[in-house]
């Protein structure tokens, strides 16, 4: 629901989801410009509509990524996950929560999307269980965590 308003009232596109075997749509990446995402909403494991789980910034360079890394050791910001390569969108990724709690995804590498009526990338449930293009196991706080914080 959503991703399906930002679609209708802001304007944005999804560029990559994923759809499970039983059909049910289990997450969007929204973009608004050319950069492949911006925000991404996913299936909660609460049954709450609406949590955010996360918003992304580009860099330019994997360099920039380690870097950021040292900048939230130093600043006693706990590091998600990370740094390590997404399988979806191709990204080179690092996680933190910013202060407000919102997870936060520095990301480089990837794509631009430039044609207006580019199609949307389908991941299926078996896809998505490999876990991320290193074989890195995907963050188990990825389905569990999202922005605003409710009771189970």
């Amino acid at each position: 629901p959503t991703s399906k308003f930002l679609q209708n009232h802001l304007g944005m596109k999804v560029s990559e989801q994923i759809v499970l075997d039983s059909g049910e749509h289990a997450g969007s990446w929204l973009y608004s410009g050319q950069k492949s995402y911006e925000l991404v909403y996913t299936v909660d494991s609460t049954n709450s509509r609406g949590r955010l789980h996360h918003l992304a910034f580009l860099v330019d360079t994997r360099e920039e990524i380690l870097r950021a890394a040292d900048i939230y050791i130093d600043n006693d910001t706990y590091i998600e996950g990370g740094p390590a390569k997404h399988a979806i969108q191709q990204t080179f990724f690092l996680y933190c929560y910013e202060p407000g709690g919102n997870r936060i995804e520095v990301c480089t590498g990837g794509y631009f999307i430039y044609a207006p009526d580019a199609e949307t990338i389908t991941w299926s449930q078996a896809e998505r269980a490999r876990g991320q293009a290193w074989l890195t196991p995907t963050i188990s706080t990825f389905h569990t965590y999202g922005t605003p914080v409710v009771d189970k």
